[in-house]
This record gives structure tokens, sequence and C-alpha cells, in this order.
């Protein structure tokens, strides 16, 4: 799954470890998720989308399903 998050984080001008310390967790985490090598926990999304002042379903972008 897909994200926004860094273009969002950029245009609210905080940097990957001022949004890491607001949500709690490292800013490797916050790097992880950006470049789509880790899925934060729900509670994570909610946070991120919080601090971001979006919502969850503007963070990500779903992918179609293989099948």
């Amino acid at each position: 799954m897909k994200n926004h998050i860094k273009e969002l984080r950029k245009s609210a001008k905080l940097s990957q470890e001022e949004l890491a310390k607001l949500c709690k967790v490292s800013r490797q985490t916050i790097n992880a998720i950006e470049n789509d090598k880790y899925d934060p926990t729900l509670q994570l999304a909610f946070d991120i989308a919080s601090v971001l002042n979006t919502t969850v379903d503007e963070l990500f972008i779903s992918e179609p399903m293989k099948k």
C-alpha cells in the first residue's frame, strides 16, 4: 500500500524526527513507512493522520488486489 505521508509531512513543515516524536515512535519507523518498507499499526496510522491534520483514508493509496 502506497502512502502520501512524506508529502503531507513536508507540507506541514515537519521533519521525520518531529513527526516521530509527536507520534511516539522512532525516526526510523517514519522513514520505513514513508518508503513503503513497513505498514504502520492502525493506531499509528490514526496518530500520524491526527498530527498531519488529515484522515487515514487520505494518508494511503489503495492498490487493486491481485488475483
